[in-house]
C-alpha cells in the first residue's frame, strides 16, 4: 500500500506551476462532459473578446467625425437625413449593436457555461466514483488516502469555476492581443511600462494562490474532523447517545475551537494578501496616471488626435485591467490546477492487488475448499502481524465457526478469504488453486459476506436486500426469497409499502428499524448473493434469544451443499458448526468440534463456560 501523502511545501516556482500540465486533460474531460456546450462556449467568448476592441475603435471615430464636424458652420437645421452627419447616425448605431450584443453574448456565456459546469461536475463525480470502486480496501483504510479524496470530491463540487477562468483567460488573451496590437502601432513603449508595473503582482498572486492552497491542503484532516463533529452533534443517527450523554457542549467546544483555527489561519493569509494587493494595485494605478498624461500631453504637441487621445486612454486603461486580470486570473488556474493534481492525481492511483494476464475460472461448484498455507497478514504501516502462520483447511461444504477473544484475527481472517487483502506471506489456496490466480471480480461474486458494521443504507426496503446481488434488483421474487431465508420478511412485510418503504430518517417518509431488523435485512443479502461461499460475521449480534436460534437453523438449512464461515461470540450458536477454530494472538491455537473442544479444555471451555455462567 502506498504511503500516506504528505502536505506539499510548494517552495518554488516551478513546483507551483507544475500542477498546469493538468490543465489539457481537463479541457479534454470539459469537452467530453458536453462537446456542443463546450463549443458554443468556445464560439461565444471569441466575439466577447472582439467587442471591446470593436467598440473602442468604434467610439474613436466617432469622436474623430465630431470634432470634424464641428469645425464645420452650422446646419440651419439638424436633420437626420442630411448627409454629413450620416456616417457619425452609423456610427452611433454600430456601438449601440456592439453594446447590444455585449448584453446578449455575457448571458449567452453565463446559459452556457452555467450549464457545462453543471455537466462537468456530475461527470468529474461519476469517474471519481467508478475509480474508486477499482481501488483495494487498503487505500481508503489509508487516512492519506481519504485526504486525497476529500479534496478529489470538494474540486468536483465547487471548483467548476476553473472552467470558467480558463475560458475567460482565453478570451482575456485575445482581446489583450487586439489592444496592444494598437497600442504597438501608436506607442509601443506604453506596453513596457504596462508589463513593469503589474509584474510584480502577478508574482505576489501567485505567491498567495499557492499558500492558500498548501494552507487548504494542510488543513485536508482537520475539515473533516469538522465536518464529523457537525454531523454528529446534529444527525439522527447520534442524537440519542449525544442527548442522553449530554454531549452537545463538548462538542460545539470542540467546533468552536477547530473552526476559531481555520479562521486565524485563513485571516492571517487573507490580511498579508489585501496589503501587498493593495501596494500592487497602486503601482498599476499610478503607471495609468504616467501613460494617461503622457498621451495627453502627446496630443496637445499635435501628435494624436482627439480620437486616438480616447482610444489609446480606453485601450491603456482596458489593457491595464485585463493584463492584471489576466495575470490574476492565470495565478488564480495555477492555484486552482493544484486541486486538478488531486484528481488526476486520485484517477492515476491503481489497485495494488495483482490482476493476472490470464486468470484461472473459478471452479464451480467447489471441490476441495480453502487451504490457508503459513498464512501471515500485517496492515501498513503496522509492525505488529494481525494473523500469522495460519495453516488449516476450510473443506468445501462444511460450516466452520471462527472463535476468539476482540482483536484475535477473525475479521482479518475474513478479508483475506474474500480476497479484500492478500497475504503479507504464504497463500490461500481455493481447490489447489492461489486466489491471485483467479479474476476478483469472478471470485468476489462467488463470496457472500456480511460483516459487523454493515451498511444502513438510506434505500427502500428491496433494494436494501438487492444489494447483495444488485444487479438483480428488478427480480422481485428473487428479493422476497432471499428476505423470507434470513427471516427479514417478517420485518419488511409490516411496513406500510413493504419492499418499497424507504428506510432509514435521512428522507421523508424513511422508516428506522431496530438493530436486530436491520440486521436480519443484512443477512438476507448473503442469501440473495446465491454465493457458494458464505461468510457472516457476527451476523446475530442484534437479535435476541429466540430470533437467533431460528436465524441460526434456517441458516444451516440453507447453506447445506455450500461453505460456510460464521464468526460470533455467542456460543449458542458457533456449537452447531461442523467445525470451531480458535483464534488467539492471530494464530490458530486450536480446532475441533464443540464436543471436542470442551472436552480438551483450554482457551474455547474457559470461554464457554464465562458465557454459560451468565445464565445460570
Amino acid at each position: 500500500m502506498a504511503p500516506p501523502a504528505r502536505p506539499r511545501q510548494l517552495s518554488t516556482w516551478r513546483d507551483r506551476f507544475a500542477a498546469l500540465r493538468h490543465v489539457p486533460p481537463f479541457l479534454a474531460l470539459v469537452f467530453r462532459a458536453e462537446p456542443g456546450l463546450a463549443l458554443l462556449s468556445a464560439v461565444l467568448r471569441l466575439a466577447r473578446a472582439l467587442q471591446p476592441i470593436a467598440a473602442l475603435f468604434v467610439a474613436k471615430l466617432i469622436v474623430d467625425e465630431v470634432v470634424r464636424l464641428a469645425a464645420l458652420p452650422p446646419a440651419p437645421v439638424f436633420s437626420l437625413l442630411d448627409a454629413r452627419y450620416r456616417l457619425v447616425l452609423w456610427l452611433v448605431l454600430a456601438e449601440f449593436a456592439l453594446a447590444v450584443a455585449m448584453d446578449l453574448l455575457g448571458r449567452l456565456v453565463t446559459y452556457a457555461e452555467a450549464l457545462l459546469a453543471d455537466r462537468l461536475s456530475i461527470l468529474t463525480s461519476i469517474r471519481i466514483m467508478e475509480h474508486a470502486a477499482t481501488l483495494d480496501l487498503a487505500r481508503f483504510e489509508d487516512s492519506g488516502f481519504q485526504d486525497q479524496l476529500d479534496r478529489a470530491r470538494r474540486f468536483a463540487s465547487g471548483r467548476t469555476t476553473l472552467l470558467s477562468n480558463i475560458l475567460g483567460q482565453a478570451q482575456s488573451l485575445v482581446t489583450v492581443v487586439g489592444f496592444a496590437a494598437g497600442l504597438v502601432a501608436y506607442a509601443p513603449w506604453l506596453l513596457g511600462l504596462l508589463l513593469v508595473a503589474l509584474v510584480p503582482g502577478f508574482l505576489a498572486e501567485a505567491h498567495f494562490n499557492a499558500e492558500g492552497y498548501r494552507l487548504s491542503f494542510a488543513q485536508t484532516a482537520e475539515r473533516r474532523e469538522l465536518d464529523s463533529v457537525r454531523i454528529t452533534a446534529a444527525s439522527a443517527s447520534t442524537a440519542r447517545e449525544v442527548q442522553i450523554f449530554g454531549l452537545h457542549p463538548f462538542l460545539i467546544e470542540r467546533y468552536r475551537r477547530l473552526s476559531d483555527a481555520f479562521y486565524r489561519s485563513n485571516a492571517s493569509l487573507s490580511a498579508r494578501r489585501a496589503g501587498w494587493g493593495t501596494l500592487w494595485a497602486g503601482l498599476g494605478t499610478a503607471a495609468y496616471y504616467l501613460a494617461y498624461g503622457v498621451i495627453v500631453a502627446r496630443t496637445l504637441q499635435g501628435a494624436f488626435s482627439i480620437g486616438d487621445l480616447t482610444f489609446l486612454s480606453g485601450a491603456f486603461l482596458r489593457l491595464r485591467s485585463l493584463v492584471e486580470g489576466l495575470l490574476s486570473s492565470f495565478s488564480s488556474t495555477a492555484g486552482q490546477a493544484l486541486y486538478l493534481d488531486d484528481l488526476f492525481g486520485l484517477l492515476e492511483e491503481r489497485a495494488s492487488l495483482p490482476v493476472p494476464a490470464h486468470p484461472r475460472p473459478v471452479p464451480r461448484p467447489l471441490r476441495e475448499g480453502f487451504r490457508f498455507e503459513n498464512v501471515g497478514f500485517r496492515y501498513a504501516g503496522s509492525e505488529r502481524w494481525a494473523v500469522r502462520g495460519l495453516d488449516f483447511r476450510l473443506p468445501a461444504g462444511e460450516v466452520v465457526a471462527l472463535v476468539g477473544e476482540n482483536g484475535a484475527g477473525k475479521t482479518t481472517l475474513v478479508k483475506l478469504l474474500a480476497r479484500l487483502y492478500d497475504p503479507s506471506e504464504g497463500r490461500i489456496l481455493l481447490d489447489g488453486t492461489d486466489l491471485r490466480d483467479f479474476d476478483l471480480g469472478e471470485l468476489r461474486s462467488r463470496v457472500g459476506v456480511i460483516f459487523q458494521d454493515f451498511v444502513r443504507y438510506d434505500l427502500t426496503a428491496g433494494e436494501n436486500v438487492a444489494v447483495g446481488r444488485i444487479e438483480a434488483r428488478g427480480n422481485a421474487d428473487r428479493i422476497r426469497e432471499a428476505a423470507g431465508r434470513s427471516l427479514a420478511d417478517e420485518v419488511i412485510e409490516r411496513l406500510p409499502e413493504q419492499y418499497e418503504q424507504p428506510l432509514g430518517r435521512l428522507f421523508a417518509g424513511g422508516v428506522e428499524l431496530s438493530g436486530g431488523e436491520w440486521q436480519k435485512i443484512a443477512i438476507a443479502r448473503a442469501y440473495m448473493r446465491d454465493a457458494e461461499v458464505l461468510i457472516l460475521d457476527e451476523p446475530t449480534a442484534a437479535l435476541d434469544a429466540r430470533a437467533e436460534f431460528a436465524v441460526f437453523e434456517r441458516f444451516r438449512e440453507l447453506s447445506a451443499g455450500r461453505t460456510a464461515v460464521l464468526i460470533s461470540h455467542r456460543f449458542s450458536s458457533v456449537r452447531r458448526a461442523d467445525r470451531i477454530l480458535v483464534l488467539a494472538g492471530g494464530r490458530i491455537e486450536a480446532e475441533g468440534t464443540h464436543e471436542a473442544l470442551m472436552a480438551a479444555g483450554g482457551r474455547y471451555a474457559e470461554l464457554f463456560e464465562l458465557q454459560a455462567a451468565g445464565y445460570r
